[in-house]
């Protein structure tokens, strides 16, 4: 397989990011900076800007009008990714959110979604890699022009939405082109001639890991 064969299915782990952005009070500015863009703000703001009381205010409402209920188990889960990667609820709701609708949309299953969110960008809905990968599902946006769509600006994939969509689609066509989840995991993380499967056994442990917690959370209740 050549190298443009490799890349065109690469999205998050071929090389892992060089650099990402997790500090969790970054994550809080990255939701406020959501806000701007979700309301069609011609400017980013600076995430080196003192914190706005007005701005967080912002960031909390702005969504309000199309959020949607969690799954009872994606609701368990939230807690415990909330505490594992140290991000607000209200911060990791987007992404939940995303994954499944983009699961029903798909057909994949949303906690899949979810675990390779936590393995690529650790929730941080504005991670961006060294080789242009961006956001939760880290997409590079050169490759998937056909499923981002036309006249998307470059902070397109900023938007939780769009990238976990776009990332769902991309898994899906994996498993089209290959036929099993391992291999469909191993082509969105560019490694297809890995002997090991390292991207896709990372994911599905994490998936284990998730899924265990909501239960046990489930248990208790």
């Amino acid at each position: 397989m050549n190298d443009k064969t490799l890349f065109s299915g690469r999205i998050g782990c071929a090389a892992r990011p060089l650099y990402r952005v997790t500090h969790a009070g970054l994550l809080v500015a990255g939701m406020v900076a959501l806000a701007y863009f979700l309301s069609g703000s011609a400017e980013w703001p600076s995430l080196s800007a003192p914190w706005d009381a007005a701005q967080a205010t912002a960031a909390d409402e702005a969504p309000a009008a199309h959020k949607k209920h969690l799954s009872h188990e994606m609701a368990r889960a939230q807690s415990w990714l909330s505490r594992r990667y140290k991000v607000s609820t209200l911060a990791i709701e987007p992404a939940l959110r995303a994954a499944e609708d983009s699961g029903r949309r798909f057909g994949v299953d949303p906690m899949l979604l979810v675990a390779m969110i936590a393995v690529e960008s650790s929730f941080n809905p504005l991670a961006e890699s060294n080789m242009g990968a961006q956001g939760l599902m880290q997409v590079i946006p050169r490759y998937h022009m056909d499923k981002i769509g036309q006249g998307k600006g470059a902070r397109a994939l900023f938007d939780p939405e769009l990238n976990v969509r776009v990332g769902a689609q991309v898994l899906k066509e994996g498993l089209r082109r290959y036929g099993s989840l391992e291999s469909a995991l191993q082509y969105y993380g560019g490694a297809l001639n890995d002997p090991d499967a390292a991207y896709a056994n990372k994911v599905l442990t994490m998936k284990q890991r998730i899924a265990a917690a909501a239960r046990a959370r489930g248990n208790a209740a």
